[in-house]
């Protein structure tokens, strides 16, 4: 059964990635798709054949795959307004996939072997991913030692502070380890979880909260929001953290793990980690043991909240709350708004996920770095940094030096009957933050 279900998988991905329709190049045709089979077809619709190349990174398959198609979408939405040009450059796209069946998430051989893949191809200029935070670990350092220059990377969900700075939350040597040539390539469109865990910190006070137990997953962004929300909460004041515990990904029942945060007196848990990992049945065995009294709260690990929370967990997951980076979609303005609504039309009418803006974002602040860039991969990576973005689809910002992006708008939702829907977005002052 497992293996007919990893099959089927796979081949919904390929029928997906197969769906839009591409043109094919023969070896003279300029730029060389990426042979991997984690890659679908090179897509190109300018004159002539392409220049160079983008990939975009994401894990295609498992809970979150309605959410990464959709934003492999967006890449190359924003790839065909700019008449798959970067500047002068005619730009190709493919969108691979960083995920397995059994995963059903990122897997980390995949991580690598793509980024070794992209490191290889020399007409690959840069990568929309990745999508987690553990898999963007890997792929960076592969990606900054590449031949020609380190290959620029922008992010639009990576949420582990350690990725572009060192401090509170983050482990020893990080972010230097993962720039071995000593030249930065990675920049993000999204807060880091230093900002994600103030905020969550503020909201859960604000709901009441006096005794909090703080789950995580083991994983990197799981270890780190979880730490990062403890921090906040700290320095918040007037609530008690009584546990600190990961959760099994593999586990069949998780009743102890309840029993044991029934018995903290906790009033409140906060799951540090994605739904991916086992996260449905967490929740349905929480509410079981916990009832409805003890509240739950969920970094944007849960998201998407409707395809993947809501869908894993079913009416356990009713009352509980998830915060997300940036605004939603309804609040974007000016060229946001525009997008958002061009973007609907080209889906059949349908509202894009919040993410789904931040992967335009950052599609748009890559071709950018490209097309000022005199062609080489290092040069558009150092195009990345300092840059300023004007009435762009996420607002006014900034990147800074270290990569990270000065937006800062924390949205949180609330599920109700099986339905997602908005509560409040919260800006932490920067000295909850440090």
């Amino acid at each position: 059964m497992l293996r007919t279900r990893a099959l089927v998988a796979i081949s919904a991905v390929v029928a997906l990635l197969a769906a839009i329709p591409a043109t094919s190049f023969g070896k003279s045709a300029g730029a060389s798709p990426l042979p991997s089979s984690a890659c679908g077809p090179l897509q190109y619709k300018g004159s002539g054949s392409p220049d160079k190349i983008i990939v975009s990174d994401l894990p295609l398959q498992g809970a979150n795959r309605a959410l990464t198609t959709e934003m492999a979408a967006s890449v190359q939405f924003i790839l065909s307004q700019h008449g798959w040009k970067a500047g002068k450059y005619k730009i190709g796209y493919q969108s691979c996939d960083d995920s397995t069946a059994s995963a059903g998430s990122w897997d980390s051989a995949k991580c690598t072997s793509n980024a070794r893949a992209y490191a290889n191809n020399k007409d690959v200029i840069g990568v929309v991913g990745t999508f987690n935070s553990g898999c963007a670990k890997l792929e960076i350092p592969i990606l900054n030692r590449a031949a020609g220059g380190p290959i620029p990377v922008v992010s639009p969900s990576n949420t582990y502070p350690g990725l572009t700075v060192g401090g509170p939350g983050t482990s020893k040597g990080e972010p230097n380890v993962y720039y071995p040539t000593g030249k930065r390539n990675y920049a993000r469109v999204v807060w880091s979880d230093r900002f994600q865990g103030a905020a969550n910190a503020l909201f859960v006070k604000e709901r009441g909260a006096k005794k909090v137990f703080v789950l995580n997953d083991k994983e990197t962004y799981g270890i780190g929001i979880a730490t990062l929300f403890k921090r906040a909460a700290g320095k918040v004041g007037g609530i008690k953290i009584v546990g600190f515990q990961a959760w099994d990904k593999g586990a069949t029942s998780y009743e102890s793990l309840a029993s044991k945060i029934k018995g903290s007196g906790a009033d409140t848990v906060f799951l540090g980690g994605i739904v991916c990992n086992n996260g449905g049945k967490l929740i349905k065995d929480l509410r079981k043991v916990l009832g409805t009294k003890v509240k739950l709260f969920g970094p944007d690990g849960w998201t998407p909240i409707q395809d993947a929370t809501i869908k894993l967990a079913g009416p356990a997951a009713n009352g509980m709350y998830i915060s997300q980076p940036g605004i939603p979609i309804n609040k974007l303005s000016g060229a946001g708004k525009k997008w958002a609504s061009d973007f609907a039309k080209s889906r059949g009418g349908k509202q894009p996920d919040p993410y789904t803006a931040y992967a335009a974002q950052a599609a748009e602040v890559l071709l950018a770095a490209i097309g000022k860039s005199d062609g080489s991969r290092a040069s558009a990576s150092s195009n990345l940094f300092g840059v300023s973005v004007t009435n762009g689809i996420l607002g006014n910002f900034k990147i800074d030096k270290n990569g990270d992006t000065t937006l800062g708008t924390v949205t949180f939702w609330v599920v109700k009957n099986g339905k997602a829907s908005v509560v409040k977005t919260i800006t932490p002052k920067l000295s909850l933050v440090g």
